[in-house]
């Protein structure tokens, strides 16, 4: 019989130092990476399709889809990085409307991956995904997108994390990555919510934190809520103060932040308060300061340049790879030709159903009227602004001088073209029309995919004019 004592004292595990990520050795391998092991790296991006498997309910009105790669493919990400997904909220027969959502999962899981929505009523995306996707449900995907992410290997690994309200999705993938690697870290999660029951993930995180000593999190209610009897945590906005509570070494660390906008201007001049330098903090913002437009542009250049020539390495490493696996990860394994992976087999795949019923159709909307235009001769609009190129609004009727430095959004908006527009940074795709002649420079972020730019179109908010342009808008 094992005789349990009182004063029994648990030891810390002894760990490596630092946290490193699976893929970082086959990144950095001179000899370079080769076959199915790249597979698991996180290039660059790429489009593809990904099947539903799974809802899980949240609290605070969100839901989690869990998807896998139609190809039988693992997804390659960094905790913190995100997907463009394309939903045919307006039916199949329409232009698909582009959102962008974190990955909450973490990529050490490669073979599913988690998206979670929260739904807001008011909204034209999230309520239909929160009706519509169910498991079978199919969709197109370009990711994984971002430079919001936990370094491939750190030696300290002391961070901070903070999250307010959805912003705990892209936390939540970098927390569950840290709990899954061994290594040394130091970790401080505070999460901001509007409500005491409306913590997604709570009951995990609170797992994770009793398990694992290098991870700590801290809750606070905001101000505006009336504090529930029995509430233990924190309440109010961030504050110096509370910051200096839960992490008074927060000089030390790598922040990480996320969530509305009002909120991380808060905390960007909280974290310089409390002698956080600026090279420590990263935030999720839709704006991406420089460095980080930098880092996506380089990774979006790359993209369709390595597609093909990490298709043909895994095609070609597939066959071998998969039959020297035990038999019990022939639930994982793709079909593969010589032209690479096949679909996987399984449940059968369907595509969403667009909601109620179809909508009017208007003469801009018809898929065989074409543009409708309000005239094909350019030379008798009037002409504003300055600059040496000229682009032609063929719908609104006006030429605009522009400069090729400028971004064709915000010289077309102030000339009073109407063109919806949300994160001004190529990511979201609200902004993407048709580009009749003409040529341009894009730098966009995933907001936009390859069949699209073929069509003709292009995100004018990260666009400038190389040559004159007539456009359809």
């Amino acid at each position: 019989m094992i005789e349990l004592r009182s004063d029994t004292t648990i030891q810390e595990p002894r760990r490596i130092r630092g946290l490193e990520m699976p893929w970082n050795r086959v990144m950095s391998s001179t000899e370079g990476p080769a076959g199915a092991a790249r597979a698991l790296g996180p290039w660059y991006p790429q489009e593809f399709l990904a099947e539903c498997v799974e809802i899980v309910p949240e609290v605070g009105g969100m839901k989690t889809f869990v998807f896998r790669r139609s190809d039988g493919a693992p997804l390659a990400f960094r905790p913190g990085q995100y997907v463009n997904v394309a939903f045919p909220v307006n039916g199949e027969d329409q232009d698909a409307v582009d959102r962008s959502y974190s990955l909450s999962s973490s990529p050490t899981r490669p073979w599913t991956f988690d998206i979670t929505v929260k739904c807001d009523p008011m909204g034209l995306v999230s309520p239909w995904v929160h009706e519509n996707v169910k498991p079978g449900t199919v969709l197109e995907m370009l990711g994984p997108v971002g430079a919001f992410h936990l370094p491939d290997a750190d030696r300290r690994a002391r961070y901070l994390l903070l999250a307010a309200g959805a912003g705990i999705t892209p936390i939540m993938s970098m927390v569950r990555t840290i709990h899954s690697l061994p290594g040394q870290a130091d970790v401080v999660v505070l999460y901001h919510g509007a409500a005491a029951g409306g913590f997604a993930f709570h009951q995990e995180l609170a797992y994770i934190a009793s398990v694992d000593s290098r991870v700590k999190v801290f809750y606070s209610l905001g101000e505006r809520n009336k504090e529930p009897e029995g509430w233990e945590w924190l309440t109010g906005r961030l504050t110096a103060a509370m910051l200096d509570e839960v992490a008074p070494d927060a000089n030390g660390r790598q922040v990480y932040a996320c969530g509305p906008e009002a909120y991380l201007n808060s905390a960007a001049e909280l974290l310089e308060k409390v002698g956080v330098d600026d090279t420590s903090i990263h935030m999720e913002f839709f704006s991406g300061d420089r460095q980080t437009l930098l880092e996506y542009q380089v990774e979006l250049a790359h993209a369709v340049d390595i597609a093909e020539e990490i298709a043909e390495e895994i095609a070609d490493s597939a066959e071998d790879y998969y039959e020297s696996q035990p038999i019990a990860f022939g639930l994982y394994e793709p079909g593969y030709d010589a032209e690479g992976t096949l679909e996987a087999t399984g449940l059968t795949l369907e595509t969403a159903d667009a909601p109620g019923p179809e909508a009017p159709v208007t003469p801009d909307a018809s898929p065989d009227a074409g543009p409708e235009v309000a005239s094909t001769d350019a030379s008798s609009f009037d002409t504003v602004g300055t600059g040496s190129l000229t682009l032609s609004f063929l719908r609104t009727g006006v030429n605009v001088r522009i400069d090729p430095t400028e971004h064709i959004l915000g010289v077309a908006q102030r000339a009073g073209i109407r063109i919806g527009a949300n994160c001004k940074e190529g990511m979201c795709g609200s902004c993407k029309i048709v580009k009749l002649s003409g040529e341009i420079e894009m730098n966009h972020q995933g907001g936009i995919r390859a069949r699209e730019i073929d069509a003709g179109k292009f995100l004018p908010c990260c666009s400038t004019a190389r040559t004159d342009m007539v456009i359809d808008a």
